[in-house]
């Protein structure tokens, strides 16, 4: 192996170990020759990716692909950063011309897939995420766009089947554990969500997102917060309705003395989801710190 192609291997085993920092480091120290080849571009540009900078993900796809021509993996990576700045059309676009240079590449076709469930057009998506599957049925990009295809179609019980599914496939992959966590938090299972949020950063310190939600569901996952549970599960609205049609029930049947106390364990109920979580978030946030 060429002193060049080491270099390039070194920070391609960074980047598979997720030592995203020093991969990027690594990469920035190539020489000029080497750095402007296509290779050094995807390792630049995958690199940004992992650690969610997206504007230098634009910038470094759109250099390279002026620099070296057409490339899949970089205008995949610029469709990627593109939907993740909201910007639809022009992601449409790069993602299009990255399938029409790799037809079956599974990433890319889970790439669009994402961005179609993003904008709704779920149809589509799910057309994409079968030809993904069909390639490579347990690859974790396929997993993932299944969970987010799920989530746009409001099936919250499907995509935490997903979830379980991904994990199984992938037990000890962050993206996977951070999914779970994700329909856990949804379905209202903070403590199985915390648990799950706090493997996948073990697996992957680097990632601000899950050391985020860990921190998150850490606070709503407190005892003190364990009256709250039932809000969390049916949402808001289903609980404000759910408690009013109690008040009416028990009124009809002419019991007025336990709608009223009902109606008063109902406030007290709201006055302490308004007061706990900003109390127990600053408690949590004391001992994180310290």
């Amino acid at each position: 192996m060429t002193a060049p192609e080491t270099q390039l291997a070194r920070v391609a085993q960074l980047l598979e170990l997720n030592r995203l920092e020093q991969a990027l480091d690594e990469v920035n120290r190539l020489p000029a020759a080497l750095a402007a080849s296509p290779a050094a571009f995807r390792l630049r540009a995958a690199t940004l990716t992992g650690l969610d900078r997206w504007d230098e993900v634009v910038a470094v796809a759109r250099q390279g692909l002026a620099e070296t021509g057409p490339d899949a993996e970089l205008l995949g990576r610029l469709g990627l950063a593109l939907r993740h700045r909201r910007e639809f059309a022009p992601a449409e676009r790069a993602l299009l011309d990255a399938l029409a240079i790799e037809p079956e590449n599974p990433w890319l076709l889970c790439q669009y897939a994402d961005l179609c469930s993003s904008v709704g057009q779920t149809d589509k998506a799910e057309r994409l995420v079968a030809r993904a599957a069909a390639i490579v049925p347990d690859a974790p990009a396929v997993f993932a766009s299944r969970f987010q295809l799920a989530y746009a179609r409001g099936d919250d019980r499907a995509a935490e089947r997903i979830s379980r599914e991904f994990l199984g496939a992938w037990p000890a992959n962050p993206a996977a554990l951070a999914l779970h966590g994700v329909a856990a938090a949804r379905r209202g299972r903070v403590g199985t969500a915390h648990r799950a949020f706090g493997q996948a950063v073990a697996h992957d310190p680097t990632d601000a997102d899950y050391a985020e939600a860990a921190w998150e569901t850490r606070v709503y996952a407190h005892p003190l917060l364990l009256p709250l549970r039932p809000l969390y599960r049916l949402g808001i609205l289903r609980t404000w309705l759910l408690a009013i049609g109690v008040v009416v029930l028990l009124n009809l049947a002419g019991l007025d003395l336990l709608a009223g106390l009902f109606g008063l364990a109902w406030a007290l109920f709201c006055v302490w989801s308004w007061i706990a979580p900003p109390l127990v978030r600053r408690m949590v946030l004391g001992r994180w710190r310290s």
